[in-house]
């Protein structure tokens, strides 16, 4: 998909959501090990905003573009990285936000599909799990990505899977999606 485009969910299936997300395409930066490295000078904020500099990063386009050579480091740590250098980057928490959800189906048949501050699209599943933690009581959602990197869902992607949980009453609570049960508890 070119970097222009953003992916509008409410006109795709979920099956043309899982085939997007399944076709595209990223740069193998698991396989750069460049010798040159040093610091981008960026941060990825809680809120998923990127900065340079200290200042926001305002062209969506420039953001995806960075997201796809940003890959996390055995330590931990997360790099931008090309065959040629490898650069530190700040994130306060992970460095996507699930923004939006699709859903489809109900209890054991139910798909749920992502779209990401990037465009990048996530469909929960075993590969992709979805985790629910807690910070002083504040929940904290996410969705794995790729290569150990997760996006929170947004507040209002939470409460959509919450009301699900809620209708269907589970014990412990939470949500299915390509058969796999994820409990929505923090214990």
């Amino acid at each position: 998909m070119p970097m222009s485009e953003i992916p509008d969910l409410s006109s795709m299936s979920l099956a043309e959501v899982a085939a997007a997300a399944e076709a595209a395409t990223l740069p193998p930066v698991e396989t750069w090990h460049p010798v040159n490295s040093g610091d981008s000078l960026m941060r990825i904020a809680a809120d998923g905003t990127w900065y340079h500099d200290g200042g926001p990063i305002t062209r969506a386009n420039m953001v995806r573009l960075f997201s796809t050579i940003l890959r996390r480091e055995p330590d931990g740590g997360f790099v931008l990285v090309t065959p040629a250098e490898k650069l530190s980057i700040e994130v306060e928490d992970v460095p996507f936000q699930a923004v939006e959800v699709k859903i489809e189906g109900e209890g054991t048949a139910r798909r749920l599909a992502f779209r990401l501050n990037t465009g990048d699209l996530v469909v929960a599943d075993s590969s992709h799990p979805l985790r629910f933690g807690a910070t002083e009581s504040v929940p904290a959602p996410y969705v794995m990505v790729r290569g150990g990197m997760e996006a929170r869902l947004s507040r209002a992607v939470y409460y959509e899977l919450a009301e699900i949980a809620l209708a269907e009453a589970a014990k412990p609570p939470g949500v299915w999606s390509e058969g796999v049960f994820f409990a929505m508890a923090t214990e």
